[in-house]
């Protein structure tokens, strides 16, 4: 007769297995041309890991097994470097009050925002694409101006665009704008902060065929997703003459996310 396992041991394989199967990581890089792509796997060496993203938790699921679970067990199932561990990361610790308060002020979620400035810059203030895009939201000095940022003796546009608080108010005013030209569609706001409104427009109001966007979508949504998951929602009244608080609904990707696509360069 063969030896007992030990239940402790099987659990401790089954909660690895399904940990490792749920979690949705992010390997990127940027082109030559100063093209973002994304990917769920290291698909070559030019792809560093940006992070690790914690199981999903589902009812019933593995997420409640593991609740009972021992303290040894969650430590040795746990990710090198989790989502959970971006809400203590010293680039987002840094800036999260004007997070917040970029996200109270347009009427966004919280974690929308933190999922979108994790994607374009990984909080990290100082970064400049080769396209000119700048700081933690990656705003265009074209976009600074849009909404009322000049050069003037106080500096450039550019230059005004690494302050932080500026750079995240900008670039949240921009998303929300998006959301209330694409209203209840969520990842084509996402997709019209990657490609430009014109490009989703262009696409009839779909994703557009470009596989960074599409890549782009994907990585910002499944953030986002892990995010709310590990952050309680908190209830804000908010006044009739305001807009409605935008809160994600994570309902797949569709086949607009699976398609192959050309990469194209963002504007």
């Amino acid at each position: 007769m063969p030896p007992r396992i030990p239940s402790a041991w099987l659990l401790a394989v089954l909660l690895a297995c399904v940990a490792q199967a749920a979690r949705a990581d992010m390997w990127t890089y940027v082109d030559e041309r100063g093209v973002k792509h994304f990917a769920s796997s290291q698909l070559d060496s030019r792809y560093k890991l940006m992070f690790r993203g914690m199981p999903a938790p589902e009812a019933g699921g593995a997420a409640d097994v593991a609740s009972i679970g021992s303290a040894r067990l969650a430590a040795a199932t746990a990710p090198v470097k989790s989502v959970g561990n971006l809400e203590f990361s010293p680039g987002f610790l840094a800036v999260k009050p004007h997070v917040r308060a970029a996200a109270d002020a347009n009427q966004l979620d919280m974690a929308l925002l933190q999922a979108v400035i994790a994607t374009e810059s990984g909080f990290d203030a100082t970064a400049v694409s080769r396209k000119g895009a700048v700081g933690l939201m990656q705003v265009m000095p074209a976009t600074g101006q849009r909404y009322g940022l000049t050069s003037d003796q106080g500096g450039t546009v550019a230059a005004k665009l690494t302050d932080p608080k500026t750079n995240i108010h900008t670039g949240a005013r921009y998303l929300r704008d998006l959301v209330n030209l694409f209203p209840g569609q969520l990842e084509l706001a996402v997709a019209a902060y990657n490609a430009g409104e014109g490009a989703v427009q262009k696409a009839g109001n779909r994703i557009p065929n470009f596989k960074e966007t599409q890549n782009y979508v994907r990585s910002v949504m499944a953030l986002y997703r892990r995010l709310s998951a590990s952050t309680p929602r908190q209830t804000t009244t908010v006044a009739a003459t305001e807009p409605a608080r935008v809160r994600g609904e994570f309902h797949g990707t569709g086949p607009a996310l699976e398609a192959a696509a050309p990469v194209a360069p963002t504007e």
